[in-house]
């Protein structure tokens, strides 16, 4: 009994050794197959999207952070971000003063993500904007900051320097034989143009744009130091909490333009014409969005429903400020009150008034047309800069509405 006892198997101890090893090597390709899917969708996920190697705003902007340090810090270079943009007037954790944070640090101004606790403002970075620093070296920290450490930028300055500027057409070809990979080329270009307007390297010389050499502005620099002329400085901006709202069917493609208009021979519609084809409807041309001013809205009705109509429901307004007419400032208010994209221009002969003096508007110097058609191009870019910075993140559209009052918007039916 016993010996029976010790010979009983089971079923599986009494199939041959041939068979148990098959279903062996069976059992083991299932398992394989089952931790091999998620490896599998891992590496999906993971492929790259396309890449950026250039901050999303102008150096201007990015100089927010690290001259905040400079007012509110009084010489320390590690200070608490709760603290700062307490000081600053801004919520440390909304949309644009994230992307404030990140584009500084991307400049190499300060140190320090927006989920970080605290920030630092880097060595180069109080160079660039430091009362105390003497003209020329802060023009030179500047210069390394916004275009000699951007890749793309400093690519473009090396390709132009000492040259007219090119068109902006030849200016992307260029950057996509060296950055291949680079999916934002206008804004890139955009953005070089505009760092360089700011730090004085891009001059009207014999009637034409040149990008001139660092080492002429730093000459230049030294010959007048103490002037404020040559490192100009960023007024700040108010950050608010703004929302977008949802576009009605036949708007989302349209740019309302508000300006004035006047009588056909009229020097304001003489403006306006100019304003609209020279240098409006060059700075959409990326965004695929349609400029519509009110004498060309075709569909029959009263005129004014139906610039109320464009202006509460277009994708974007561009605002031209000139002139000072009442009928724009009235349009513009309760464009403001929709908290929807918006970009203000004005002639830079005329104030801003006092209201809105300290939002971003672009000016325009009409003053003499042979120093106008020479910087159409520059101008062109900095309304693109801002018509994309608009269209991208609402937010960072500032308003007196929308400063004093965070909550209010205007809402309708149609």
């Amino acid at each position: 009994m016993a010996e029976n006892e010790e010979k009983a198997t089971s079923p599986q101890d009494s199939q041959p050794q041939s068979i148990k090893k098959a279903a062996t090597k069976k059992a083991k390709k299932k398992r394989a197959k089952k931790t091999a899917k998620p490896t599998a969708s891992k590496a999906d996920t993971s492929k790259p999207r396309g890449s950026r190697n250039f901050p999303a705003s102008t150096f201007q902007d990015a100089l927010v952070v690290a001259e905040a340090f400079q007012k509110y810090a009084a010489g320390q270079t590690r200070v608490r971000k709760l603290t700062l943009f307490d000081k600053m007037g801004k919520s440390p954790d909304s949309g644009p003063s994230r992307q404030l944070i990140t584009n500084s640090s991307r400049y190499g101004l300060t140190k320090g993500g927006y989920q970080a606790d605290f920030l630092e403002l880097t060595a180069e970075g109080a160079l660039a904007t430091g009362d105390d620093v003497p003209p020329p070296k802060k023009l030179q920290a500047r210069f390394d900051l916004a275009i000699k450490n951007i890749e793309p930028f400093n690519f473009l300055y090396e390709r132009c320097k000492g040259q007219k500027l090119p068109s902006k057409e030849f200016l992307i070809d260029a950057l996509r034989e060296s950055e291949p990979s680079e999916t934002s080329l206008s804004e890139c270009v955009d953005t070089f143009i505009l760092n360089a307007t700011f730090l004085g390297l891009l001059r009207t010389i014999a009637g034409s744009e040149r990008l001139i050499t660092i080492e002429h502005g730093l000459e230049e620099t030294g010959k007048i130091a103490g002037s404020s002329a040559a490192v100009p400085t960023r007024l700040e901006t108010q950050d608010a909490s703004l929302q977008a709202i949802s576009q009605l069917d036949g708007y989302e493609s349209i740019c309302f333009y508000i300006t004035p208009i006047g009588g056909d021979d009229s020097e304001q519609r003489k403006h306006s014409d100019f304003f609209m084809e020279f240098v409006i409807t060059p700075a959409l041309k990326e965004f695929d969005l349609r400029l519509v001013r009110a004498d060309q809205i075709g569909k029959p009705g009263m005129i004014g429903k139906q610039v109320l109509e464009h202006i509460l429901n277009a994708r974007l307004v561009i605002a031209d400020l000139s002139f000072h007419n009442p009928n724009v400032f009235y349009e513009l208010c309760l464009r403001h009150a929709t908290r929807q994209p918006t970009v203000q221009v004005i002639r830079a002969s005329e104030a801003i008034p006092f209201d809105i003096d300290q939002y971003r508007t672009v000016k325009i110097d009409t003053g003499d047309i042979y120093g106008l058609l020479p910087k159409l191009q520059t101008y062109i870019s900095e309304i693109a800069n801002q018509v994309r910075m608009a269209l991208k993140d609402p937010d960072s559209v500032d308003s007196p509405v929308s400063m004093y009052y965070p909550l209010l918007k205007l809402t309708w039916k149609a």
